[in-house]
């Protein structure tokens, strides 16, 4: 298909880069403890989803929530502080993407919502009209996605079979990638403005879009309209990648001695690599500010072991094995969380150094990290009130959003200039206590091997089979309220009498 471009006008003075991974490639959503998480992390971030139940193996107990701050998008105003996500249908959030004024997420049940301001439908809704609240994307409703990722002008899903879908820049509804990527398990991509970056399950990794600064890692600057292996890394495996703006940037596991491997790589590992337009030391190759037109290795850092990775307008930020975190780039105020010289590399201090950074997200100019106590720091720009912290004031250091402290923090991610983050509710009862669904909510009886576990669409708590054997119009949580989903036999009750009064005061209209 072809892959139009936007033209150099609609440039914008701060530009997103989203960058998503599936939850079988690595992102953690338990909280990890124990001593050998550094094994645990490696493990997981090599396995291949198996799952048919949509994106991520959350906690089946809970719903996902969103709260979102900063720059307001929808029907949302600027919020200082995490709000809770208003949506016309109760959803169960497993994963999300924010780009520019605009975001997508994925439900439990595979399903993508989008909602912000049209631009070109990135949105994929088929209109030109801006959305106010989350919408079923309906061209990829019958599809079960895993994982979606918003781009400046376009947008990506990836489904659970590992198929590609793309929308945006003049591409109104959403479209499976075909071609080059015929039959090749996505497991990750990353959006930046111009250019898209694919990671597969066997460990390639594909770019395409604009090349300027050499973006795509192809050893030119040519435009590429459908995605091409880098081949300087063919014969590695690529973890990571995340896309900056004119930068780009890859995890990727090295063995000293294969074909293909940097001259600069002195070790083996699951190295850092940059690439594309070098200003400002956003590549992190010391003093060396030039352009690369090919990955290549951080030497600087050949010695940790990464595992996530993260780019904006003018850093990069990477998380390693063993928790710490890695910046650099622009030394303009609040960017990178240390005093360090942005040239080089350099571990973030402040009091991220006794806790173990389980995610990173970045927008434009601002940075979120989730520690594996579920707790949300943010740095760097503060305009909007992305940072969460109850004003519009930069941040030089990693600071603690005191809103999300009583949460279940799952995920965070950044949009260009606002961030939201996933958080765990427990479903409750009518008195107030946390339902127990390791049985019937109707019956009583344990779940087992032949008794499944059924959620109802109406009030989200766990039923068997034979308890929720019927069907109904207009359940809360359902993707769309008018077509016919499984409820249990209260709420069908419940349901069927709101129906029927509704019919009646239309017939006396």
């Amino acid at each position: 298909m072809s892959y139009p471009l936007p033209p150099r006008a609609f440039f914008p003075p701060e530009p997103s880069c989203a960058s998503v991974h599936s939850v079988s490639d690595g992102i953690i959503n338990g909280r990890v403890k124990g001593t050998n998480v550094d094994a645990f992390r490696e493990s997981l971030s090599s396995s291949v989803s198996s799952s048919s139940e949509g994106s991520g193996h959350g906690d089946n107990d809970a719903t996902g929530d969103v709260y979102i701050w900063g720059e307001g998008i929808g029907a949302n105003l600027d919020s200082c502080v995490p709000k809770l996500l208003e949506s016309a249908v109760t959803l169960d959030v497993q994963s999300i993407s924010c780009g520019r004024r605009h975001a997508g997420l994925v439900t439990r049940q595979g399903q993508v919502f989008t909602w912000g301001e049209e631009h070109g439908g990135r949105l994929g809704h088929g209109t030109d009209h801006d959305v106010s609240h989350p919408k079923l994307l309906d061209g990829i409703k019958h599809v079960n996605i895993e994982l979606v990722a918003c781009g400046e002008y376009h947008s990506c899903a990836v489904s659970v079979a590992g198929d590609l879908y793309l929308w945006g820049n003049s591409q109104w509804v959403p479209r499976k990638l075909k071609g080059t990527m015929e039959g090749i398990h996505v497991s990750s991509v990353s959006c930046g403005p111009w250019h898209t970056a694919v990671v597969t399950s066997s460990g390639q990794l594909f770019t395409f879009g604009d090349g300027t600064f050499g973006v795509l890692g192809h050893g030119d600057r040519e435009t590429m309209s459908m995605p091409r292996e880098v081949e300087s890394l063919k014969g590695l495996r690529t973890m990571r990648a995340a896309c900056g703006v004119w930068h780009t940037a890859a995890v990727v596991e090295v063995i000293v001695g294969t074909s293909n491997t940097d001259s600069s790589c002195c070790c083996s590992g699951k190295l850092l690599f940059t690439w594309g337009d070098g200003d400002k030391g956003r590549l992190g190759h010391g003093g060396n500010m030039e352009t690369k037109l090919v990955p290549t290795c951080v030497a600087a850092l050949g010695e940790s072991n990464f595992c996530q990775v993260g780019c904006g307008h003018s850093m990069t930020v990477a998380v390693t094995t063993t928790g710490h975190v890695y910046t650099m780039g622009s030394v303009a105020p609040g960017r990178l969380g240390n005093p360090h010289d942005g040239s080089s590399s350099s571990s973030s201090m402040g009091k991220l150094a006794d806790n173990f950074v389980e995610e990173l997200a970045c927008g434009s100019f601002h940075v979120a990290v989730l520690t594996s106590n579920g707790e949300v720091y943010t740095w760097g720009k503060g305009a909007n009130g992305r940072l969460g912290h109850g004003d519009t004031d930069d941040r030089n250091a990693p600071t603690l959003v005191e809103g999300l402290k009583d949460k279940q923090v799952r995920s965070v991610v950044c949009g260009t200039s606002f961030t939201a983050a996933i958080c765990l509710l427990r479903k409750s009862s009518a008195s107030g206590g946390v339902v127990d669904q390791s049985m019937c909510s109707g019956c009583r009886l344990s779940f087992n091997f032949k008794r499944k576990r059924h959620n109802c669409y109406n009030c989200g708590c766990a039923f068997c089979r034979s308890c929720t054997s019927r069907k109904s119009l207009k359940a809360a949580m359902a993707p769309n309220p008018n077509k016919w989903y499984r409820v249990c036999d209260h709420c069908f009750g419940k349901l069927r009498n709101a129906i029927q009064t509704e019919s009646t005061r239309k017939l006396l209209r």
